[in-house]
């Protein structure tokens, strides 16, 4: 996300290095989702250089590659395992979760296989399972029992939540492109650890985004009450606004909660003038 286009000149500096775009971006939010990894696994020079970018705090929410997750479905990937493993060592404490996005196929009968490779995997990481096959939940027999499979190795139930987004009919391009591509994903405001990781779709409309988002304010505001520490990233259609759209949200929290952290100050996209 850190390189999106429309962010340059405008967010970060333009023309900036591909070695310190993460850095500015890190000047914005002290999170972000690494979502090319699900495409290729990088190289593990790459993955140094955003943690020479980063604070040792600042968290990364790496992607497990689709061959792993859909071509494999999490069955024989172990050398594909192992090359992402060895690639992000690197992040260090940076990689805050590692993220399985699983195919909407994947149904409540494919939990035992969830389940098994989670238990394969190396304790030194937390993991993050998204599901958008919907009996997870609307069944509670299959919710019951993806919950059961997470909470025995500790990990979490990322909720992808677009049902603001699916309110009404696209307006724009950006949203009719959505439209056709993102899961119709309710909201899920539970928290199976002491990190719950939010992903939130919101519109093009600034007011409609911050109106949808008010219920997860208080969910978030009620988790850091009870000593979790969240983590919520915020979307929409054409991502041109989300950083600053993510600071108001925190700014929104924080006027709940005065002793969060503040997020930092920006880097500033272009030299300041005189005039």
């Amino acid at each position: 996300m850190w390189t999106l286009k429309p962010w340059q000149g405008r967010f970060v500096p333009h023309p900036l290095p591909p070695e310190e775009r993460l850095r500015a971006y890190a000047s914005w939010c002290n999170a972000v989702e690494g979502n090319t990894t699900f495409y290729a696994t990088p190289a593990r020079s790459t993955v140094a250089s955003w943690a020479r970018q980063t604070d040792p705090t600042f968290r990364l929410v790496v992607k497990l590659p689709k061959t792993i997750t859909h071509e494999r479905r999490l069955s024989g990937a172990d050398e594909e395992l192992r090359e992402f493993l060895y690639a992000i060592e690197p992040l260090g404490p940076r990689a805050h979760a590692l993220w399985l996005q699983l195919p909407g196929s994947f149904a409540p009968g494919d939990v035992a296989a969830l389940a098994g490779f989670l238990r394969r995997l190396p304790a030194s990481h937390r993991y993050a399972v998204e599901v958008r096959h919907r009996d997870f939940f609307d069944d509670p027999r299959a919710t019951r029992l993806l919950e059961a499979a997470l909470a025995s190795v500790d990990a979490e139930w990322i909720p992808f939540d677009t049902s603001v987004f699916f309110q009404a009919p696209p307006t724009s391009d950006a949203e009719r492109d959505a439209w056709t591509k993102k899961p119709r994903m309710p909201r899920r405001p539970v928290a199976l650890t002491d990190r719950p990781i939010v992903r939130y779709l919101g519109r093009d409309a600034t007011e409609r985004t911050v109106e949808g988002w008010q219920p997860w304010v208080e969910t978030v505001t009620e988790w850091l009450g009870e000593g979790r520490s969240p983590t919520v990233f915020i979307h929409t259609p054409d991502n041109a606004d989300a950083p600053m759209l993510a600071r108001r949200f925190h700014d929104e929290v924080r006027a709940r909660v005065p002793d969060l952290d503040a997020l930092p100050d920006p880097i500033a996209a272009e030299p300041p003038t005189l005039f």
